[in-house]
């Protein structure tokens, strides 16, 4: 018998209309064979719609479908499908959630599904919310012996005394240095400062992002990422990635818009360091109790070749360029086997 599938896209985060190329992936790797296939968007004002087809994903009409669709939170609810005065209720076996950044990748919806009691793909409501704070990721990467971007924490209240917080920062970080919205995804509103100016700038440009905000050191060297599939002693990474930015840094148009942008798959790194990053990667997902999936980002420093933890996405991008599909691709997985993995994984979850 067919098991009932919600995938769920789209939501109210800035990084919407990426969620919506990432699911079209999914969607056409699911095996209708072994799945019924419930494909619900969020738009970006919140409303929950049942899609008809990814055909309608592709071309951006499943905004106007008049039929809701959304998860009760009750154990016994499921999908409650409704349009004009009808409604039925849908049981639901399990959810794969492909939406990145903040409602989708921070815990919040991963709480309603475990309200709900259904089964869902990738990490819980700890490790989704922790992950997407950069800041309380720092925290626990910090008793693990890994080395990270030494970091200043502002909030955005502490920016009405501007002097303070600039010469909090210049006592601790040499310019230039990176300044980040502690819980946005995808470089969103992260800025690289050269001066006290620039500085100002930054934070108030990240505040309009979150009000808790990162001051980074600058490291200069190669992006690299790692893949991580499976949870606790199950962990496994892949090969290491690297990122061949076409702007200063990967920000949000190098991910998504700029073609110059490059992933190499197999970077060719100094003996030893991938089973360092191997390593680190699947330290960190665990630490921050993830599960199921997550991409850890590192760079490379350039002058000593030591490995520095980034950032760690704990719903990475599926679309045709994004890493983690990659990875796993190198490693033998397709991604029908690597969506069927994950889908069976869910039902692990303890």
């Amino acid at each position: 018998m067919k098991k009932n599938l919600a995938v769920i896209f789209g939501g109210r985060s800035s990084e919407h209309e990426v969620s919506c190329v990432s699911v079209v992936t999914i969607a056409k790797a699911v095996d209708l064979e072994k799945y019924n296939m419930f494909l619900i968007g969020i738009t970006k004002d919140g409303e929950w719609k049942l899609v008809e087809d990814i055909a309608g994903i592709e071309d951006g009409s499943w905004k106007e479908s008049p039929v809701s669709a959304i998860i009760s939170p009750d154990t016994k609810g499921g999908l409650i499908i409704s349009q004009d005065d009808m409604m039925k209720v849908q049981p639901i076996d399990v959810i794969f959630p492909v939406l990145h950044g903040m409602y989708g990748e921070d815990g919040t919806i991963q709480g309603l599904f475990e309200m709900a009691d259904i089964p869902y793909v990738g990490c819980g409501v700890f490790a989704s919310a922790a992950s997407m704070d950069k800041f309380y990721t720092k925290l626990v990467v910090d008793t693990l012996g890994i080395r990270q971007a030494v970091y200043v924490p502002v909030l955005a209240e502490q920016l009405d005394d501007i002097d303070e917080v600039t010469a909090r920062v210049e006592a601790k970080i040499s310019y230039p240095v990176f300044v980040k919205p502690s819980k946005a995804g995808s470089s969103k509103g992260v800025s690289k400062a050269d001066d006290r100016a620039a500085l100002v700038v930054a934070l108030k440009e990240a505040a309009k992002h979150d009000y808790k905000i990162l001051v980074e050191e600058t490291i200069v060297g190669r992006e690299i990422e790692c893949a991580v599939l499976g949870y606790g002693k199950n962990t496994k990474a892949s090969r290491v990635g690297e990122i061949l930015a076409a702007a200063e840094f990967y920000d949000f148009d190098a991910k998504y818009n700029n073609a110059e942008s490059k992933t190499v798959i197999g970077a060719d790194l100094p003996d030893g360091k991938e089973a360092e990053v191997q390593k680190d990667a699947v330290a960190i997902f665990n630490a921050l109790d993830g599960f199921g999936l997550s991409r850890v980002d590192f760079f490379l420093e350039k002058d000593t070749n030591e490995v520095v933890f980034n950032e760690i996405n704990t719903l990475p991008g599926f679309t045709s360029i994004s890493m983690y599909p990659m990875l796993w691709k190198d490693k033998g997985y397709s991604i029908e086997s690597l969506v069927e993995t994950l889908i069976e994984m869910a039902k692990e979850r303890p």
